[in-house]
């Protein structure tokens, strides 16, 4: 079996017919099997992508790293031949910001009026006024900045679902260190209130219910959930994203969920938890020293939140119980 002669090295996983022909390939190579044409007048080269290939069991956080990059593909295609004024917005846009959401559909481009909404197979179009998106550049595509894009997915996500997004925008990270970083916040929580306000944006009712429930702190969806079905429950708020520190004031530990008043932390336990040993004895010196201090340490895991029969938030609520609160 004859192997297609190798395209020229100028050319990247996705390119145009126009930049293959000029780096000297010819058409006959442009319709080999090892290229797809996943819109007109460009090739991408088949299985660029590791992940596609592996079909070795995934962690919930390699699988969302996979999925992520399968949308990222398609982006660096189609934004070889998108319109000077077309951007990605909604579902889309938020992969690109980093957001956990699902984009296995239509790519979603917007436009502002008067353009016209694009129209393909893989292409979901849309029309904005200006008043209702800002365009920024990020990671080399042209997108709706932060605001606009949460508030664009009320088309498509549940209420706790853009409850969860929201969560992840307004997030503080931390460094290697463990000390926060303001300036990566991704929003901040005036921001996507004010992108809710705007009127006559579709799933507006939608958008004012979330931002009453997002707060600053969780780190994850798995957090989110806790909160959210605790404080159904009628459990109390808990604080986020929570330094504790021992008797002399050192630091001890960054915990996720936290009761002060009952000395209870929540612990939410991923993938890298299980896996990492280093990261296992970690969490052992930290539950110690929890312990020591007179804490009580409820770990959870993606069964506990979101499994078949759900128990994290009795689990919680025993743990208050029995330190004292009586609800």
């Amino acid at each position: 079996m004859l192997h297609p002669r190798p395209l020229p090295a100028t050319l990247g996983e996705a390119f145009t017919r126009e930049e293959a022909l000029e780096a000297g390939a010819t058409d006959r190579r442009l319709r080999a099997a090892d290229l797809e044409r996943p819109y007109r007048g460009v090739r991408q080269r088949v299985g660029t992508d590791a992940t596609e290939d592996d079909t070795s069991p995934k962690s919930g956080w390699e699988q969302e790293r996979a999925a992520r990059a399968a949308v990222l593909r398609r982006v660096r295609a189609y934004a070889l031949v998108m319109e000077p004024h077309a951007f990605f917005i909604g579902r889309t846009a938020a992969v690109i910001h980093g957001c956990q959401v699902a984009n296995t559909g239509p790519l979603d481009v917007g436009v502002l009026a008067p353009h016209r909404a694009p129209r393909h197979r893989d292409i979901r179009g849309f029309q904005l006024t200006s008043r209702l998106g800002t365009v920024v550049e990020a990671s080399g595509f042209r997108v709706t900045d932060v605001p606009t894009t949460w508030a664009t997915l009320a088309r498509d996500l549940p209420l706790r679902r853009l409850i969860e997004v929201g969560d992840a925008l307004v997030r503080i990270p931390r460094d290697e260190r463990g000390q926060p970083r303001p300036e990566a916040q991704l929003a901040s929580p005036t921001a996507l209130r004010h992108a809710a306000d705007l009127s006559r944006r579709r799933g507006a009712p939608k958008l004012r219910e979330a931002i009453e429930f997002i707060r600053v702190g969780s780190a994850s969806p798995l957090e989110t959930d806790v909160r959210l079905d605790a404080e159904l429950a009628g459990l109390p708020e808990p604080e986020l994203d929570v330094d504790i520190h021992d008797r002399e004031g050192r630091r001890i530990g960054i915990t996720e969920l936290v009761y002060r008043q009952q000395k209870v932390v929540v612990e939410i336990e991923g993938d890298q938890h299980r896996v990492d040993e280093n990261q296992w004895n970690r969490d052992i010196e930290k539950y110690n020293a929890y312990t020591a201090e007179g804490w009580e340490v409820v770990r959870l895991t993606r069964e506990h939140i979101v499994g078949e029969h759900p128990t994290a938030v009795a689990t919680v609520r025993a743990a208050l119980r029995r330190r004292g609160w009586r609800g």
